[in-house]
């Protein structure tokens, strides 16, 4: 099923800005230094222990500020009652760090788009199977390009992120190991930079990853 965010992130420089925890005006003007500095997809956090109407809230502040400039989606969605959460509050995908066909079946289901997790080639495949748009390989920086490129090369027709670990430094080699997309965490929602309003250099950090992706 076509996906106009799955589509944004593959048809952008492929980065997936993550925000675990950041709420209100310090998340609404980092996504904007993030948008300044090329990043076009942001997903949005489940934290497990607190409230699911913080994320929620968080999704509908970003869909209202930004419309379609940015695709926003919700993470580590974990059950069907976080799914139907993320879709109420205006997602158009949602990322989880496990594989769960039925979840993924049922994200389909309701038109968004789907981003499970995976480490092995079988759960790989099983997700793929199940109807993900991309496979998202976890956790990326601690296996290593070398093992991205050794579980993906032989699955070549399945789309697979990095996820968790990517760096300026190493993005260019998940890049060459195969990878369509990448999710970054705190580098980009840097919890000291947003308290100090330190905006412009989020800009710089996010145009230093998209530097090194075309170098």
């Amino acid at each position: 099923m076509y996906n106009k965010a799955i589509e944004t992130i593959l048809n952008s420089c492929g980065i997936i800005a993550i925000s675990r925890g950041n709420y209100g005006e310090g998340l609404i003007r980092a996504t904007e230094a993030l948008v300044r500095g090329g990043v076009r997809a942001v997903e949005v956090t489940f934290e497990q222990d607190r409230d699911a109407e913080l994320t929620a809230n968080a999704v509908r502040s970003l869909v209202d500020a930004f419309g379609d400039e940015i695709a926003v989606g919700a993470g580590t969605v974990l059950t069907r009652d976080q799914l139907r959460t993320a879709k109420q509050a205006g997602a158009k995908y949602v990322v989880s760090p496990n594989c769960d066909e039925e979840l993924i079946a049922e994200t389909k289901r309701l038109g968004l788009g789907s981003i499970p997790g995976a480490m092995t080639p079988t759960e790989i495949v099983r997700a793929h199977s199940a109807g993900a748009d991309i496979v998202k390989i976890f956790p990326a920086g601690v296996l290593g390009p070398a093992y991205f490129s050794a579980v993906t090369t032989p699955l070549a027709h399945i789309r697979c992120a990095a996820v968790a670990g990517i760096t300026p430094e190493n993005i260019g080699a998940f890049k060459k190991a195969g990878a369509c997309a990448f999710g970054i965490s705190s580098t980009l929602y840097h919890k000291k930079l947003i308290a100090e309003k330190r905006f412009d250099e989020i800009t710089l950090a996010a145009e230093k990853f998209i530097s090194a992706l075309n170098s």
